[in-house]
């Protein structure tokens, strides 16, 4: 049976689509190849492609792939069911895993196993939507800005400007920690995030966004520069680039000495620049700016919830229009002008005098 196409790229797609399935069906080896490989073996085929990632990419990859290959390792590609994806699922929340890891690490799965569909090692995708795991909705947890400053009280002097970075310029750990001496503009007040730790560029352009600070934070900051000497606006006193990890040894200790809760994490000091720019009034676009978040939706499902007295709002807005409706019309009669029009129009009776029927009593 002959095929036509119109055009030449339709034929081609069309050839693309088939030829995988003509070669598989006509070469035994290569049927069998596909049968035999696990996922296990795939994984690790699929990890060396996604080593041209960031370090800390990859080796998220790899602890994720060791959770799968855990449960799926020795299965075939083609065995895995999405049966088989549900009870794992749901033996890793008994496992007490969280539920947004548990969500990471099914989506994890469909990744691998969407990129073995590319190279013709599957047909189908056992993970969808009816095997994912809800993800996580969290409200996140805003610290007061008491808080804020006995954190950055209680952290070592020369690692509290990474408090400063992290609740007042929204900067995440690792660009704290990248953050160089070079990336302040103190004539102009400005702080160009262009790297995060060790040395690796920031990923897009809405990360690397110039941020616009007071001039006091910015004194706070050079000072800093200048009493400790480095070539890091964070460093550990002896002018050396400190890692995310001592950041976090130091929020251990400082948050305990500033009542903050024990899951109290340096990205949360994000929140607290977000609740407090929400609460002057400014709109979605410029939290989105200030937190470099790529799309305002990412900045709306985060934050939606802090925007005050929506609902009071929108009463306020249906009550103007009903006001303004209110005031056009035509004054309410009195109940005594409504009952004398009622009377006018009621029909006669027998023995009803000039007003109408006589009321019974």
């Amino acid at each position: 049976m002959s095929r036509h196409f119109s055009r030449k790229s339709d034929a081609q797609q069309w050839l693309d689509e088939v030829m995988p399935v003509v070669r598989a069906g006509s070469d035994p080896s290569i049927r069998q190849q596909q049968d035999r490989t696990t996922v296990a073996q795939w994984g690790e085929t699929w990890l060396e492609g996604h080593g041209a990632n960031r370090t800390r990419t990859v080796r998220q990859a790899r602890v994720h792939l060791a959770h799968i290959n855990a449960a799926f390792g020795d299965m075939p590609l083609r065995e895995v069911k999405p049966s088989h994806v549900r009870a794992w699922v749901a033996a890793l929340k008994k496992q007490g895993f969280a539920p947004s890891y548990v969500y990471s690490l099914h989506r994890r799965l469909s990744q691998v196993m969407t990129d073995a569909i590319h190279d013709e090692l599957l047909d189908r995708n056992p993970c969808s939507r009816r095997t994912a795991p809800r993800s996580a909705t969290q409200r996140p947890f805003v610290p007061s800005t008491e808080q804020v400053w006995a954190l950055h009280d209680a952290f070592p002097e020369h690692l509290s400007p990474a408090v400063l970075l992290g609740a007042f310029v929204g900067l995440r750990t690792g660009e704290a920690c990248g953050l160089r001496v070079q990336d302040l503009d103190v004539e102009r007040a400005l702080v160009n995030p262009m790297f995060q730790y060790p040395q690796e560029p920031l990923k897009g352009d809405s990360h690397r966004t110039s941020l616009p600070v007071p001039p006091e934070l910015m004194e706070q900051l050079v000072a800093s520069v200048r009493r400790w000497g480095s070539d890091y606006v964070v460093s550990d006193g002896r002018g050396r680039q400190i890692c995310p990890r001592t950041i976090d040894r130091a929020m251990i200790e400082a948050r305990r000495d500033s009542g903050l809760p024990k899951e109290f994490r340096f990205h949360d000091l994000r929140h607290y620049l977000a609740s407090l720019l929400i609460s002057q009034g400014l709109d979605v676009k410029v939290v989105q700016y200030r937190l470099r978040h790529a799309a305002a939706t990412t900045t709306l499902n985060v934050y939606a919830h802090l925007w005050p007295e929506s609902d009071e709002s929108a009463r306020a807005v249906i009550g103007d229009v009903m006001a303004q409706r209110a005031a056009r019309s035509a004054p309410r009669a009195s109940p005594e002008a409504v009952a004398t029009a009622i009377a006018a129009h009621s029909p006669r009776h027998p023995g009803a005098g000039p007003g109408g029927p006589a009321l019974r009593r």
